[in-house]
């Protein structure tokens, strides 16, 4: 990618300034060079977590943001949904997604095994902040997590989760446990299963993500009295925004840019799920702790 492209891009997000949400990123909207020929746009391949109980639901909720994004660097976009945090991971990783929205531990995996770059951190409820939770039927008799609850049917989420599964194994393990002969152990379903595990009595303990719980909650999925949170961790970096290693420098500026000028206003232009409300910078330090834990649990290098 060439200089040519930036200057293009600085015309079209001048022309797109007040984009429209109803563009696709399809290519039914060519660059027109200055002799009056079509010049194809670029496709960027754009790609983003399972948050959300289906696929459809998932790309509903996320891909105004992504059409957005695209329209303001001038380019046309492929959309893929990650069947799971794992592969998303790698598809970075190994460039064959240009940019991700995907959760701390996925990002600090890519980072490790291809050099991914993060350039965003998400805002939730006005905070680039979210929590790990374990949650449990309403009628528990857990009030002392892990204390009172060993021998219990604890399931931990699908194993390239940050809040499902490495933050409760890094702090269990701190505390001199390992949960698969503290617990009645089982892992790898992904968060909606979780919630729905224990609201159905399935399973004594789950692990899960506030985010995750509220959307549920929100959409009916679940109700709020079918189940409590019975242990909550400390503060965790919210989701990254991240591109792949070797992404050109101009473009990486130019969606940077884009991303971080999402409004805060709470609503975020209608662009955002639910809740969501912006974006601030992602520094070296902001996914510190994850990274820390990934290298305790022999997850990634050291």
């Amino acid at each position: 990618m060439s200089r040519t492209h930036s200057r293009r891009t600085f015309l079209s997000l001048a022309a797109v300034a007040g984009f429209a949400l109803s563009g696709c990123g399809s290519g039914q909207d060519p660059a027109v060079g200055a002799a009056g020929q079509s010049t194809p746009r670029e496709t960027l391949r754009f790609a983003v977590g399972p948050f959300l109980p289906s696929p459809a639901d998932t790309r509903t909720a996320y891909e105004p943001f992504f059409r957005a994004i695209a329209e303001k660097v001038g380019a046309d976009y492929e959309l893929e949904v990650s069947s799971d945090y794992a592969g998303l991971a790698v598809s970075l990783a190994s460039g064959k997604t240009d940019l991700a929205w995907m959760g701390p531990f996925g990002y600090v995996l890519a980072a490790d095994k291809g050099g991914a770059e993060a350039i965003a951190t998400v805002e939730y409820d006005g905070k680039p902040v979210y929590h790990s939770i374990v949650v449990a039927p309403a009628d528990t008799k857990v009030v002392d997590y892990p204390r009172d609850a060993k021998g219990l049917r604890m399931s931990f989420a699908e194993t390239a989760s940050t809040s499902g599964w490495l933050i409760p194994t890094y702090l269990l393990q701190q505390q001199g446990i390992d949960p698969k002969t503290y617990f009645d152990y089982s892992e790898g379903a992904a968060h909606p299963a979780q919630e729905t595990a224990v609201a159905n009595n399935k399973v004594d303990l789950a692990t899960d993500f506030d985010r995750n719980r509220n959307a549920m909650i929100d959409a009916g999925t679940i109700k709020a009295e079918q189940s409590k949170i019975v242990w909550t961790s400390p503060d965790l970096p919210n989701d990254a925004i991240a591109v792949r290693k070797d992404l050109d420098p101009d473009l990486k500026q130019d969606l940077t840019a884009a991303v971080l000028a999402v409004e805060h206003d709470g609503k975020a232009n209608g662009l955002l799920p639910k809740r969501y409300t912006g974006f601030v910078p992602a520094t070296a330090d902001t996914y510190a702790l994850i990274i820390e834990a990934a290298r305790s649990l022999g997850k990634i290098g050291r």
